[in-house]
């Protein structure tokens, strides 16, 4: 464990992208719908946290950054990073997940989603707008980027891992028009979740909250989370077990103890060696091979 946290570290420092990063609005002529008011509840919370570059909030024009590999294999993911849906946590579950990924050749797309929203009806449905419009992006420059339109994947944690969670499964009609140019209409071919929550039904936690289930065409999907994560070891292996009945591929991964937030700390906890697992899987499925 520790030999593999100082070669995480190690990758994070010496791994150089091939250009610099390459930041893209997702809706130039201005968002879909109307963001509610900020409360004062969630006002609170921002102020209750000092000002960090690794910190970013009130996000009204979202966008991607796009970190490109030395050497691409095809694949790529959009990177979703948590924060309750009234921050986002930039570096340790954004920028340097986008290091780790393009150590291991995968081209990552680090996207900025608007928040706060955890005062919508929907937190994660302009969130979720946000991710698909960035899927259909990564599609429409395929050939530009490098990237393979058929492996173009989503990985989040917390909030964001609740949006991968909604992105990979909601079907029904957008929020926003769709444009065909950009099929942003249609979800990741793969996906990965870390230490997500927000699915289950607060009075019968064994059934999903009313508007989510898991479709029969969801993408194959990896799951991480720690046993001492409070109730999201529950929720992610409920949405394994359905993946199970459906025989969808899946890995899970619960790890003895990490707690919330790990992201890409550098540590010995048994959830640090998350990237690893997560990298094995992503190369069992083929998503690593050059084409």
């Amino acid at each position: 464990m520790k030999l593999f946290s100082i070669f995480t570290f190690s990758a994070l420092v010496t791994f150089a992208q091939a250009a610099e990063p390459l930041t893209i609005k997702l809706w130039p002529n201005g968002a879909p719908g109307k963001t509610s008011p900020i409360s004062e509840a969630t006002q609170k919370l921002i102020d209750s946290n000092k000002p960090s570059p690794s910190r970013v909030t009130n996000v009204t024009d979202p966008e991607i950054t796009v970190y490109k590999p030395e050497n691409p294999n095809g694949a790529c993911v959009i990177v979703a990073p948590g924060g309750g849906y009234y921050f986002l946590s930039w570096t340790n579950e954004g920028t340097q997940v986008c290091d780790w990924l393009n150590s291991i050749g995968v081209t990552a797309v680090l996207l900025k989603y608007r928040t706060p929203t955890r005062d919508e009806p929907n937190p994660f449905e302009k969130p979720s707008a946000d991710a698909l419009r960035a899927i259909g992006l990564v599609r429409h420059h395929a050939a530009e980027w490098g990237v393979d339109p058929k492996r173009v994947g989503i990985l989040g944690f917390s909030a964001g891992g609740n949006l991968v969670g909604h992105v990979s499964c909601d079907r029904g009609d957008r929020s926003y028009v769709v444009d065909p140019k950009l099929d942003d209409s249609k979800g990741p071919d793969f996906a990965v979740m870390v230490y997500g929550g927000g699915f289950l039904d607060k009075e019968d936690p064994s059934k999903f909250r009313s508007g989510f289930s898991v479709p029969t065409d969801a993408p194959p999907m990896f799951l991480i989370v720690a046993h001492d994560d409070k109730s999201n070891p529950v929720e992610m292996t409920r949405i394994y077990l359905e993946y199970k009945k459906l025989g969808i591929p899946a890995e899970i991964h619960i790890f003895a103890s990490g707690g919330h937030g790990f992201g890409m700390k550098p540590g010995t906890q048994p959830a640090n060696a998350w990237p690893q697992r997560c990298g094995e899987w992503m190369a069992s499925m083929g998503y690593l091979k050059k084409p």
